[in-house]
């Protein structure tokens, strides 16, 4: 196994010819701290939890997708633009390359979430959303349609603040994450990594108002006792992912 990558606040490559683009923006990060071994068996084939200081995370994040685009083509405006919400877990690979492994991802746009469940074997399920914005207050809701558990649902309210300019450690372990893990050719070599790119996140700080939800527990996570350990907010990124890069062998790390 390789000694994982640093973390960077800025992408480590370049990505030439994207296989998608779009935006993600008025994105809400919140985060609770795990022990490693509470999670490890949710993780795909050939990853293990990501560590910061001994512990992992389990990530709640909302936000607006925009203008989700093929290749160089230009957004769809109206298919292409959806809120979202993702519970997701940090991963290392055998390879050292760090990322995010997703759990759950709803979307309220069907045809979006049909391709991502055929297309990438990612959890996307449909859902109604809404993201509103008043003053300083963001508020995040979602309902799930399909496929289930029918009625899993979100409701999150945030107040944005001062512009972060010098992030800690665990901010940028939290949000600098330059690819995800997941079984896009089935699996039998394990998980495949897909890169993204995308500026530095422009990161604020931020008061949980209300956040009442069971996507976690729906996503096979054990329910949070504690307050978040981490509540950021980001105006938002455009992004460009690559091609899925398929492991070099199957892999099965220890702990």
């Amino acid at each position: 196994m390789h000694k994982p990558s640093a973390v960077t606040p800025d992408a480590p490559a370049e990505i030439r010819m994207p296989l998608l683009t779009q935006e993600w923006l008025d994105l809400a990060f919140i985060h609770w701290a795990v022990e490693p071994a509470a999670v490890a068996g949710l993780m795909p084939r050939g990853t293990v939890p990501d560590t910061h200081d001994g512990l992992t995370y389990v990530g709640l994040v909302a936000f607006r997708m925009h203008r989700v685009g093929w290749f160089r083509l230009p957004g769809m405006p109206y298919f292409g633009s959806f809120p979202e919400t993702n519970v997701r877990l940090y991963s290392v690979d055998a390879h050292g390359r760090r990322g995010v492994v997703f759990r759950s991802m709803d979307a309220s746009r069907l045809i979006p979430v049909v391709m991502g469940r055929v297309g990438f074997r990612l959890p996307y399920l449909w859902s109604r959303m809404t993201v509103r914005s008043a003053g300083d207050t963001v508020t995040y809701t979602s309902s799930r349609r399909w496929p289930g558990p029918r009625g899993a649902y979100s409701r999150i309210t945030l107040r944005t603040g001062e512009p972060i300019h010098e992030p800690t450690a665990l901010e940028h372990f939290l949000t600098a994450r330059w690819g995800m893990h997941n079984m896009f050719f089935g699996g039998a070599a394990g998980a495949a990594y897909l890169p993204n790119h995308h500026p530095r996140w422009p990161l604020h700080r931020a008061r949980l108002i209300s956040c009442d939800e069971d996507l976690v527990v729906g996503a096979g996570i054990p329910a949070p006792t504690d307050a978040p350990v981490s509540v950021l907010y980001s105006p938002g990124v455009p992004v460009r992912l690559g091609r899925p890069a398929r492991p070099a062998r199957a892999v099965t790390l220890g702990p």
